[in-house]
């Protein structure tokens, strides 16, 4: 049978090795990391379980196997991604993040270029290897991210930008970054490398205009302001970053002038892995739902999972999620076939299922009624979790949702092409919708 669910030999040592990790390894430090006042404390707790991931080949698994990487398909990710997100999807977020962050090299760079940063990120013997991610800027009037694709030149669009010093062979770097994930690193001095969006061209809108410089660690002229003191993903490091005249080698720059494409692209490799984080958190909320339905009464003389209403909204919350998991699996396989080409399904798999599992968590809440606002209980912790998923990585409504639509306008695109797996081709045609009011 060509559609087979069931996973491989190598799957299950894969998921048993992530889940022996996420319970035994993470687990014991999540609760004391995530009350901890002090984001950049609850980060650093957290070292010690990272530094075990990346010995196991977690952190780095997603890099090509040619530069010591892992080289696992997306659908293996989902396997783990999953496990290590139902205890904490804030701690999977720190190693998702080496992904979007190095992915773009393997994708973009040059050979000289995936040689000396992906070599070195997956070759860290300390296991202390962080790369930083750096799309985000900060809200203002113009400012902010969502519109990165917007036609106009600067300001409009993102505004950090990046002038070529041609005599000097740099990129002099100014602007600032809000929302970054690792780029302080874990002593506030910088990830080993950040990948920064940036305008190479205050010339030209976003379709052209944009492009990538690897900022290393200690680079004079960056420097960080505090950590952002986030609702939930408290253990993944969220800062600010400002740039004044950081001066960056120019051949740390890649993808240039198709910066708008790197950030497509790498926000569409992520989304599946989103959205089995949601799968994830509300599995864990189920579960414990479920559990505790079997066993409370209510102050009647059986457990209230032999009453109907409970029952249902259980069921419902079961069928969500297998549901989400599946196309979550789907997208990543996709993915897989188009080198993870393939925009607006794995956008698909990000937004529907964030949103699903944020109403599922809360379900599950009003199962167990008052007691779920106990910290005692996981629940409040699944819902502030999952509160953070539709609107982190490119938010639903501000990116992935009109990266769905672009293609979606296409005139020769074809909606059977996901339950077909024919391949579409993304192209800059297809940005930029609803980013600029057009006069009557």
């Amino acid at each position: 049978m060509a559609i087979d669910f069931s996973l491989s030999a190598e799957q299950k040592a894969l998921q048993s090795t992530a889940r022996e990790f996420a319970q035994e390894v993470l687990k014991p430090l999540v609760a004391k990391a995530d009350a901890e006042p002090d984001p950049q404390k609850g980060f650093r707790m957290v070292k010690p379980a990272y530094v075990q991931a990346y010995k196991l080949g977690l952190a780095m698994g997603p890099l090509p196997a040619k530069y010591g990487g892992g080289g696992v398909s997306n659908v293996d990710l989902q396997i783990v991604a999953e496990e290590i997100c139902a205890v904490d999807p804030g701690f999977a977020c720190i190693l998702l993040v080496n992904g979007l962050a190095l992915l773009p090299i393997a994708w973009f760079g040059s050979e000289a270029q995936k040689q000396k940063w992906l070599t070195a990120a997956t070759s860290d013997p300390t296991g202390e290897f962080i790369a930083g991610w750096a799309v985000s800027e900060p809200a203002g009037t113009p400012g902010g991210t969502a519109c990165f694709d917007h036609p106009d030149p600067h300001p409009m669009g993102h505004g950090t930008t990046a002038e070529h010093d041609k005599k000097n062979g740099e990129y002099v770097l100014n602007g600032r970054k809000y929302w970054p994930s690792s780029s302080a690193g874990w002593d506030f001095q910088g990830a080993n490398v950040s990948s920064v969006t940036v305008r190479t061209d205050r010339s030209k809108g976003g379709k052209s205009g944009l492009s990538v410089i690897l900022v290393p660690r200690g680079t004079p002229g960056m420097r960080f302001e505090p950590n952002i003191d986030k609702l939930g993903h408290r253990l993944n490091q969220n800062t600010h970053v400002v740039f004044e005249n950081c001066r960056v080698p120019e051949e740390n720059a890649f993808a240039i002038g198709n910066g708008d494409l790197a950030i497509s692209k790498a926000f569409t490799w992520s989304g599946p892995v989103a959205g089995i984080a949601a799968t994830a958190i509300g599995r864990t909320a189920y579960e414990y739902t479920l559990d505790w339905a079997k066993r409370y009464t209510a102050g009647g003389d059986q457990p209230i999972i032999m009453h109907q209403a409970p029952g249902y909204m259980l069921a419902d919350v079961a069928m969500r999620i297998e549901a989400c998991r599946y196309l979550c699996w789907k997208a990543a396989h996709y993915l897989d076939l188009y080198d993870s080409e393939g925009q607006a399904f794995g956008a698909m798999a990000k937004v529907y299922c964030t949103e699903t599992m944020f109403d599922a968590v809360y379900r599950c809440m009003q199962v167990m009624g008052i007691n779920s606002l106990d910290k005692v209980h996981p629940l409040e912790k699944c819902l502030r979790e999952a509160a953070v998923l539709p609107i982190y990585d490119a938010g639903n409504v501000g990116m992935q949702r009109r990266k769905i639509w672009g293609v979606m306008c296409d005139a020769d695109f074809d909606p059977r092409a996901f339950v077909d797996c024919k391949p579409i081709r993304f192209n800059k045609s297809m940005e930029g919708l609803g980013v600029k009011v057009i006069a009557a």
